[in-house]
């Protein structure tokens, strides 16, 4: 059956939704999502800007407190970008790419596939 989601709809394709960028202001009965990809995501992912005087944690900075409690990996998407699986094969699209974070490693950069 074909899935798209955008935003949300792309944190409740990965495992849980413990990588989203919004705070919920009820406490969910799960944070588990559809589990589409073996990984969480991270849409809208927005790279540390070393100029910027707002004083708020990076999304690179939450996802590193994420691993603090949890394993699984975790796509950031930016914007411009898609993920499209069929069957077993997954295809980052788009035009800028993605970072990929793993619990106790450096982020990786992993470009679109040629178009």
């Amino acid at each position: 059956m074909p899935y798209i989601g955008s935003s949300a709809g792309s944190n409740i394709a990965g495992l849980t939704i413990g990588t989203t960028n919004d705070m919920p202001i009820v406490e969910p009965p799960s944070f588990r999502a559809l589990g589409l990809v073996p990984f969480n995501l991270n849409p809208h992912y927005l790279d540390p800007d070393p100029g910027s005087t707002h004083m708020g944690e990076t999304r690179e900075k939450r996802i590193e407190q994420f691993h603090e409690e949890n394993a699984q990996p975790v796509v950031g998407l930016r914007e411009g970008s898609q993920l499209r699986r069929e069957g077993a094969r997954l295809s980052l699209l788009g035009v800028t790419g993605a970072r990929i974070f793993r619990q106790g490693q450096r982020p990786a950069e992993v470009p679109p596939a040629p178009t």
